[in-house]
Order: C-alpha cells, then sequence, then structure tokens
C-alpha cells in the first residue's frame, strides 16, 4: 500500500499533498490529543483560521495560524464540512480563507477568499478526527442510542445496579434525573426522533430510541414548548427512570388533536382512567354510547371542546360557528349519548367517558 503511495504521489502533486494530509490527521488520532489542539494544528496546517462546531453543546473552537484563539467576529467560511457519527451530523468544521476587502474597512460585506485545493481533504480529515475525539470524550455524541441500553434503563424489570450501568453507558450522570418522554409522530409528517430529541433539549444530554411503535426520550431536562408539531408526547414526572416510562407512556395515551402533549404530572386523578381493565369500560354504558358518534369527527370535536369548555359560546368560538348552531349540535349529541350535557354530572360522565373511549381506542 505504501509502494502505491508513493507511486500515485510521483504521478499527482495533488495526491501527494492528499497522503501527506491524511497521514498527518492519523498521526494526530493515534495521539488522542483534544478538540482545541485539532483546531490549533488545522489552522497551522491550512495556514488559516480553523473552526469547529459540536451541535450538542454549542460549543465553537476557532484558531488562527499563529496558534493563538481566532478573534471576533468570525469570518465567513470559505469552506464547510459536517462532523457525523453513526450517520448523524453532530457538529461543523470549517476553514476561514479572508477574501478580497477583509483589509480594508468599511469596504463592504467581507467575502470568503476561495479555497485551496486541499482544503476539502483537510476538512474531511478533521471532521473525522473531530467525531472521533467527540465519541471518546464528549459529554453529548449522538442522540440516538442503543435501543437495548434504553430498555434496559427504562425496563421495570431490571435491578438498579443494571439500570444504572445503563444510564451511564448511556452518558447520564449519577447525580442527575433523568427524565423520560414518549412520543408518536404523525404519519402525515413523520420526524426522525434524532430531531425531535435535539429540538426538545438542545443544551443538555438526551438519548433517544425507539421501542416498538413508540420512541422514547431520556433527557436531563424537558420543554415542552419546544416539541415540534406533528409529534405527540407523554412526559414521565417521576425521578426513576422505569417509573418515569410508565408515566409518559399513560401521559401519551391521553393526547390527541386538541392536546398534542400531556404531562403526567398535569392529568392527576384522570391517570385512574388508564388503570380501569379495557372489559370494564367496554361494558360501561356510557363509553359504550360514545362509539355512536365516533363516525363524524364534527360531533367527536364539538363534544371534545364543550366537555373542555364547559360553555356553548366558547366552544362555538373554538369552533369557528355561532353559538346557536353548536346549542343544536350539543343537543343532538346529548339525544344519542343519552346524557344532559347541559347540566353539570352530565357534562362529567360526557368527558370521562370520552376520555375513556380514546384510552380504548389508543
Amino acid at each position: 500500500m505504501e509502494a502505491l503511495a508513493v507511486r500515485l504521489s510521483g504521478l499527482d502533486p495533488y495526491v501527494d499533498g492528499a497522503i501527506r494530509v491524511i497521514a498527518f490527521y492519523d498521526t494526530l488520532m493515534r495521539r488522542r490529543v483534544d478538540l482545541p489542539a485539532l483546531a490549533r494544528v488545522s489552522a497551522g496546517l491550512a495556514e488559516c483560521v480553523a473552526g469547529l462546531r459540536l451541535h450538542g453543546t454549542g460549543r465553537v473552537i476557532r484558531f488562527a495560524p499563529d496558534g493563538r484563539p481566532a478573534p471576533d467576529p468570525p469570518s465567513p467560511a470559505s469552506t464547510t464540512v459536517a462532523i457525523t457519527l453513526d450517520e448523524e451530523e453532530i457538529g461543523t468544521v470549517w476553514l476561514e480563507r479572508p477574501g478580497p476587502g477583509r483589509e480594508r474597512p468599511g469596504a463592504g460585506v467581507e467575502r470568503p477568499g476561495p479555497p485551496s485545493p486541499l482544503d476539502e481533504v483537510l476538512l474531511d480529515r478533521l471532521a473525522i478526527a473531530a467525531a472521533a475525539v467527540a465519541e471518546r470524550y464528549g459529554p453529548t455524541r449522538t442522540t440516538m442510542a442503543d435501543p437495548a441500553l434504553v430498555e434496559l434503563a427504562i425496563s421495570a424489570d431490571s435491578d438498579e445496579a443494571s439500570r444504572a450501568r445503563a444510564l451511564r453507558l448511556l452518558g447520564f450522570a449519577a447525580v442527575l434525573p433523568v427524565r423520560v418522554v414518549a412520543v408518536r409522530s404523525s404519519i402525515q409528517l413523520p420526524l426522525p426522533l434524532d430531531q425531535i430529541g435535539a429540538l426538545v433539549c438542545p443544551a443538555g444530554m438526551v438519548k433517544a430510541a425507539p421501542l416498538a411503535d413508540v420512541g422514547v426520550l431520556l433527557a436531563t431536562t424537558i420543554d415542552p414548548a419546544r416539541i415540534p408539531a406533528g409529534v405527540r408526547a407523554g412526559i414521565g414526572a417521576a425521578e426513576t427512570p422505569d417509573r418515569s416510562w410508565r408515566q409518559a407512556r399513560t401521559a401519551l395515551r391521553f393526547t390527541g388533536p386538541r392536546e398534542p402533549v400531556v404531562r403526567y404530572v398535569d392529568l392527576g386523578a384522570l391517570a385512574l382512567l388508564a388503570e380501569v381493565p379495557e372489559d370494564i369500560s367496554r361494558d360501561n354504558a356510557d363509553v359504550a354510547a360514545i362509539a355512536k358518534i365516533a363516525g363524524s369527527a364534527e360531533d367527536m370535536e364539538t363534544l371534545d371542546i364543550y366537555c373542555a369548555t364547559g360553555s356553548l359560546r366558547r366552544a362555538a368560538d373554538l369552533l369557528h360557528l355561532h353559538h346557536s348552531s353548536v346549542a343544536r349540535r350539543i343537543d343532538q349529541i346529548a339525544k344519542t349519548l343519552g346524557i344532559e350535557l347541559a347540566e353539570p354530572t352530565g357534562l362529567m360522565r360526557a368527558r370521562l367517558a370520552l376520555t375513556a373511549w380514546r384510552l380504548l381506542a389508543d
């Protein structure tokens, strides 16, 4: 192989330069240098500012050719390459070659200079080396995790020692609580789990894995407001991952078009409905009556919103209808269900029946 490389380098100066760049980074990787060292030596090799950023931490490292940290503000990147690990983009590397006008203040918008012929090879090797360093030392490597490890961390059948080991292998510190989220993407707008995880927990530790038909997110912090449209999510509240996972799955069952994100802690006594055996729910007259209107999306939406608001006028506002039209619908639905929806007790019965019916359909 070395003999072939020597012969090729003699035929083409570009090949000779590329081989030298590759050998340079192979040596760095064997020496197990850290990210700042990678950026520093890359800047010296490229003879321009070299930059590196990891998406998971937001950390940006930039060095000038003289080995010192590059001054701010950064110049436009002349060449950029993604850092990938396990087929997931975890960061970016770039070079900032100065372009025309850089030395002339007020000359207008600064433009990057033309790339050197070996810039792409250099950045490709820098990206590979950075991925190896991030995998070895980084607090967050990729978002996607081994499903077997995730299942071990959240399973009720795992002993504490096995669960702690699984969490440690996933990268979570023992002193921090781990929150669990159960998610499903809509069929019309499916989102990859790694994207959902990055959105929900942009600055902290997050791991994701698919289990059966449900996606699992493990994170140190959760921001429900950042869960994207088209995703339904149940958020557990317990301190231990196994209990939090059970709660997250329960909360996910209570989600719907009107309420796509449900926190278990907000369910309160409603969570007890998830513990009712299915045969008992099906035999209940009120739950069975919901099936009579289930074929009408219009009636189901009207009943759902009316039960949530308890007011004809507020329901009419949400449905964008006149309150008299909503009143007629509610009267007809009440006759079909055999429940007096104008009374507080009847309204409570309808809401519980609608919730129980949806739990059966989940």
